[in-house]
């Protein structure tokens, strides 16, 4: 929360151990620094049980169309009404406008091998290697659809009221977002 309310520059490891009630130390022997305990702090959001859903639904053997659909509906299984905390959206939205050398850190380990995976998929749906330019620009095109429901959905509440992120709900949107991109 300290991260969410101050950003990365402004928090300090002490107000972040005090509110805690932990040591100082603590964060020096664990993290090493205040880099080390952010980068956990975003490794952490990403969720280690979503991104094993994730690496095991693309490896699942099964026409590439209907892969990509359950990669779609993986990801926004996990955007229940609950799941995402205010202050987990706002390290994000401060994170895409002053990046940190974190959110490198995190695109090296956890995004870059599973986007990999996804052009490759998306490259057997539309009959293109996986680094032609169309085929990235189709991945982001479904990239963009999820990153809209996983980031902007308190937003997107207020402009549509009778969207609420029940697990129907978030299946329907994700068969729309799959039928859509296919």
């Amino acid at each position: 929360r300290v991260f969410a309310d101050r950003g990365y520059e402004a928090a300090t490891v002490r107000e972040i151990c005090r509110r805690a009630g932990a040591n100082v130390a603590a964060v020096n022997y664990h993290f090493r620094d205040k880099q080390g305990l952010y980068t956990q702090v975003l490794l952490r959001m990403a969720g280690a049980a979503q991104l094993e859903r994730m690496r095991a639904t693309l490896d699942q053997s099964a026409p590439p169309e209907e892969i990509l659909r359950r990669v779609i509906k993986a990801r926004l299984q996990g955007l229940g009404a609950d799941q995402m905390p205010d202050w987990h959206f706002r390290i994000v939205a401060r994170e895409f406008a002053h990046p940190t050398p974190a959110m490198s850190r995190m695109i090296d380990k956890v995004s870059r091998p599973l986007y990999e995976r996804l052009l490759d998929l998306i490259g057997q749906i539309i009959h293109l290697p996986a680094d032609h330019e169309k085929t990235r620009l189709c991945t982001h095109s479904v990239m963009g659809q999820i990153f809209l429901y996983a980031l902007a959905c308190p937003i997107l509440s207020k402009l549509w009221p009778g969207m609420k992120t029940t697990p129907e709900q978030m299946d329907r949107i994700a068969d729309h977002i799959a039928d859509f991109s296919l």
